[in-house]
């Protein structure tokens, strides 16, 4: 009897053990899917949508193996658009999920701007850091440096960048453009009372600054081991949030393609002409492995508990030549059979179509393509969805939460989506070109640089140019104005227009930005010196 007691005692006690087991298990599982994600947003500046090697693979290049292994394991976004096609105002629209008519950003912020993003508008970073999250951004940020309008009062607990593009100051080794800008030792005080026109594209006056939370601690910095140091803070905020157990937004916006820098071909063939095409594919590369550095601390530490997102800001800067990226099939061909770009600054496909890729193992899944129509608008309600936070309902968005086509495979996006004109015809921020399923209308064209300096005249199209983006993704035959479908998509168009157009004349949560300037307002950590130098890394 007592032996038989034992055994049913033991059983017992196995028994507990088992469904201990069990439910320490799936309380584990369901911890994991309850606790707040991470976010990795990549932002690639001026890259174009053919750079992505799995959008061409009949091109069978390698140039950017990380990002085709993310979307071998993940989701890759074929029809995905920044908000606009120039720096400033893609920025601002993907921090605060609004048109720059809402948010007061339509064109881009100077070295000497006294103001930014304004501070009436609410960032990304501002709610995710009242959830708890730790935020941080490394890059460009080109929303405004001073005071106030500093990434580290924009709602990012660190930050570590350019406060605006790699090619807003001078070098010491500068990176390879059109024209190629003069390094900093060649501006003497001679030079710098020259006018910029003098030495077009290039903004020499003050040393580029890399800047850390809200002190230069590197004037002029050395663009040649940027990456480098980028990769190193990423991944050490990527292994520290997981050490604190804090959930984290990682916010990484990489200026590699704006003024491409090719470490591999060795700075010193910045004072020859070295082949183009081999220069931006390096320089993808050298991006590329950026990614892949922060995907492999990402999968190293919470892997199932991280999304990453990759995207651009806008398409190629056409007028740069061989240092251009590639559109892939949107070239743009009614444009440019006219004369003028394509590219950045316009609304034509190639200036806001992003290559895009999502990855969140266990979540999204594997090897997966999506035609929705999507913005980069988009990016803030999704991640304040998948966060869990609400955004104030006292301001109007103009971006879509899209969970569902990220997560679940669905296929529907924007029923109509705006680009704003960014600095090619027409008046900055106007929402001139809209897009709705197949079909896309223009109202105004024209006036953006191509290769070797045409722009194009620039022209009103009353009624709009409508193509059919299915069969002519070059952009090259608009429809016929007098048929049964170019009237039917005309009018619809035409009415959403106008209600857009009326909700943001009667949006009371509407911002202006500040774009006056200053001498006095150009980052200089030492005025006494040249072009402000200075070092003070340790």
């Amino acid at each position: 009897m007592a032996e038989a007691l034992s055994q049913l005692l033991l059983f017992g006690m196995l028994l507990c053990g088992l469904l201990f087991h069990t439910v320490s298990q799936h309380g584990t599982r369901v911890d994991e899917y309850s606790k707040k994600p991470n976010f990795i947003i990549i932002l690639a500046d001026d890259i174009g949508w053919g750079d992505l090697d799995v959008n061409r693979p009949e091109e069978k290049l390698n140039n950017t193996p990380y990002l085709n292994l993310m979307a071998e394991q993940g989701l890759r976004l074929t029809d995905f658009h920044s908000p606009a096609s120039t720096c400033s105002p893609s920025r601002a629209a993907i921090l605060t999920g609004r048109y720059g008519l809402r948010n007061g950003v339509t064109h881009n912020f100077a070295v000497d701007s006294v103001a930014g993003l304004p501070l009436s508008e609410v960032t990304l970073p501002q709610l995710l850091q009242k959830a708890g999250y730790y935020t941080a951004m490394i890059g460009k940020w080109h929303l405004g440096h001073n005071g106030s309008y500093g990434p580290t009062n924009r709602g990012f607990d660190y930050y570590l960048g350019i406060p605006y593009s790699n090619d807003m100051g001078c070098s010491d080794i500068p990176g390879y453009n059109l024209p190629q800008c003069l390094p900093c030792d060649r501006y003497g005080p001679q030079v710098l009372r020259l006018k910029r026109s003098v030495h077009k594209g290039c903004y020499s006056k003050v040393g580029l600054p890399l800047i850390e939370n809200s002190s230069i601690v590197e004037q002029p910095l050395d663009l040649w081991t940027l990456t480098e140091q980028y990769k190193s803070a990423a991944t050490r905020i990527i292994r520290n949030a997981r050490e604190q157990g804090q959930p984290y937004l990682l916010y990484i916006a990489l200026a590699h393609m704006h003024v491409p820098l090719a470490p591999p071909l060795s700075p010193d063939a910045c004072s020859s002409t070295p082949n183009g095409g081999k220069v931006y594919a390096a320089s993808l590369r050298e991006m590329d492995s950026l990614v892949g550095a922060v995907k492999s601390a990402s999968d190293d530490t919470n892997k199932n508990n991280t999304l990453i997102w990759f995207t651009g800001d806008n398409g190629p800067w056409e007028k740069k030549c061989q240092y251009a990226g590639s559109v892939g099939p949107f070239t743009g061909k009614w444009q440019t059979s006219r004369g003028g770009g394509s590219a950045k600054q316009t609304t034509w496909e190639g200036g806001h179509r992003v290559p895009t890729v999502a990855y969140w193992p266990g979540r999204i899944p594997a090897n997966t393509t999506s035609s929705a129509l999507l913005s980069g608008m988009d990016i803030f309600p999704t991640l304040l969805s998948l966060a869990g936070v609400i955004p104030p309902s006292s301001r109007r968005y103009d971006g879509i939460d899209a969970t569902s086509v990220l997560l679940h495979g669905e296929q529907t996006g924007h029923e109509f989506l705006f680009h704003p004109n960014s600095g090619a015809a027409g008046r900055f921020g106007d929402l001139q070109a809209v897009r709705t399923g197949k079909h896309k209308a223009f109202y105004i064209t024209g006036a953006a640089e191509a290769c070797g300096g045409a722009t194009g005249r620039q022209q009103l199209h009353d009624p709009p140019l409508v193509f059919d983006l299915e069969w002519d993704k070059s952009e090259e035959t608009p429809l016929e104005v007098g048929t049964p479908e170019y009237k039917a998509v005309a009018e619809r168009i035409a009415r959403r227009r106008e209600e857009l157009l009326w909700d943001i004349a009667t949006d009371k949560s509407v911002s202006t930005a500040d774009y006056s300037t200053d001498k006095s307002a150009a980052p200089c950590c030492d005025p006494r010196h040249t072009v402000c130098r200075c070092h003070t890394q340790g």
